[in-house]
């Protein structure tokens, strides 16, 4: 069975549906045990992000969806009307465009290409990335890695942090006088704090469950660390609010947004959830001088960046194509070479077990060339039994292209011409 890659994205369906679908990095090699237990699908590997869940695998696509809607409790009518799937080729090509960049909310945003390295990591660790797996993440890796290096496509970083960023400035004439509290400290919020000290802001706050985790990233950009719970606190202060967390409910809810409105005495809040599932409820949005983004708002930001990167992205798409043919003629060719290996080692068992035969006739005093020629016989009938039976069965139906490409490999006929020997002729 070839490749599939089944996913859902920020093109194919809205955050409603994609957070229903993400998994938590927590659950991640749970789901990978209770997916190849269910489908017995022994390769199997799930990319879950902010703006995409995708599944690799040797797996039927129908009975994916039907796995991914039960895991989930989402109905298998809205997953396959929001979904999409590769096979093949396709499918490797698809994968090597998402590593690229290509298919992202942001044209050529690098963070992708490490969410899908933790993906393959997660899924080596968890025993179910084998031979073909294993070959392919190789492969994309290195196309990801040649079209950094070969195109400008990395050039001019515009991301999912940077668009909410540039939605502030655009918000706050001044964001120097603004106080921003960053919800999470991955890897996203420190392009978030990174840009947000670009832009001149002075007064930068770092929430997160762990403490320490905090004060790390506080002090690489002279922030003020405080607990996650502490939150609804230091609400009241922040003008601007920047939350991406991998938490699975919301962080933020309508109630404690009121709260510190009230404290505030209604001076507006600037909110950017980039989260998926969502940090911050959706409720929050309703409230009076309150100006809530998700990351589908980011839209109109981010294609400003795109155009400016689309010529690259031509010549990225060029190499990822090539890579991707070039890649399945080389598991094919695997194929034949361990088709003719076998097909050799076969021979080879007949051909020693006949000779056994045949010493141990000749160790008993047995007529030499009597015995040769019965040797001869015998290994002729042995080696050309499965031809023949094959060639029965091409010609017991009513296919001539079957027929000629049988009689071609046991050559009883020259084999066709190629397409590159015919222009070369």
């Amino acid at each position: 069975m070839p490749i599939l890659a089944l996913g859902i994205n920020h093109d194919s369906a809205p955050i409603e549906v994609r957070e229903r679908v993400a998994f938590a990095p927590e659950v991640m090699p749970a789901a990978l045990a209770e997916a190849r237990r269910a489908l017995a699908c022994p390769e199997l590997a799930i990319l879950s992000t902010c703006n995409r869940t995708e599944i690799y695998g040797e797996v039927a696509p129908e009975r994916l969806l039907d796995w991914l809607a039960g895991y989930h409790g989402v109905s298998r009518e809205q997953l396959e009307s929001s979904s999409y799937s590769y096979t093949g080729e396709a499918a490797v090509r698809h994968m090597m465009r998402v590593a690229c960049g290509l298919d992202s909310l942001v044209l050529g945003e690098p963070q992708i290409l490490g969410q899908i390295k933790s993906a393959y990591a997660v899924a080596r660790e968890s025993g179910s990335v084998g031979s073909l797996l294993h070959s392919v993440f190789q492969q994309v890796f290195a196309v990801a890695k040649k079209v950094r290096s070969e195109t400008a496509i990395g050039e001019n970083p515009v991301s999912v942090a940077y668009a909410a960023v540039s939605l502030a400035s655009r918000i706050f004439t001044d964001l120097g006088k603004q106080t921003a509290l960053l919800i999470g400290a991955g890897e996203t919020i420190e392009l978030v704090a990174r840009h947000l000290l670009e832009q001149g802001i002075e007064k930068l706050i770092v929430a997160n469950r762990t403490l320490d985790r905090a004060q790390q990233l506080a002090e690489n950009f002279g922030a003020e660390p405080i607990l996650l719970a502490d939150t609804p606190e230091y609400l009241p202060r922040a003008d601007i609010v920047i939350s991406s967390t991998a938490s699975q409910l919301p962080i933020l809810g309508k109630g404690a947004v009121e709260s510190a409105l009230r404290e505030r005495r209604h001076s507006p809040v600037f909110m950017v959830d980039i989260a998926v599932p969502r940090d911050i409820e959706p409720q929050v949005g309703q409230l009076d001088d309150i100006y809530l983004y998700t990351v589908d708002d980011l839209r109109g930001v981010i294609d400003e960046g795109r155009r400016s990167r689309e010529k690259a992205a031509e010549a990225a798409r060029e190499i990822v194509d090539r890579a991707a043919t070039e890649f399945m003629q080389w598991r094919r060719s695997r194929g034949a070479v361990d088709t003719i290996r076998n097909f050799r080692e076969r021979a080879q068992d007949i051909s020693d077990g006949e000779l056994e035969r045949a010493l141990q006739q000749l160790d008993k005093g047995g007529d030499p060339r009597r015995l040769l020629e019965q040797l001869a016989r015998s290994l002729t009938n042995k080696l050309i039994h499965a031809p023949t039976v094959n060639l029965k069965r091409a010609t017991a139906g009513d296919d001539p292209e079957r027929l000629r490409l049988a009689r071609e490999i046991v050559g009883l006929e020259p084999p066709a011409e190629t397409e590159s020997e015919k222009k070369n002729r």
